[in-house]
């Protein structure tokens, strides 16, 4: 399913579009809407990277956490052992 989209684009974007789609023999709908498709994969992947760069060290955080835990556990175990 496809959905009409009115749509205005600077004269210099039309314009190497317009020049891009003739040497490639493309229409012009087909040739704008891969564009958009690989625009949003690369917003997407942006989007994923910040996300799990964030989780990423909320874990690295609770790690440490765990890990001055342990320290403190096995402080303990040497000094009454």
């Amino acid at each position: 399913m496809s959905k009409t989209l009115s749509l205005k684009l600077r004269d210099d974007i039309y314009e190497e579009t317009e020049v891009l789609t003739e040497k490639l023999r493309v229409p012009r709908n087909g040739y704008i809407n891969s564009a958009i498709a690989f625009y949003n994969k690369l917003k997407k992947r942006a989007l994923l990277k910040k996300e799990l760069t964030a989780e990423s060290q909320m874990v690295r955080d609770n790690s440490m956490e765990v890990l001055k835990a342990f320290e403190a556990f096995e402080d303990e175990i040497a000094e009454s052992g």
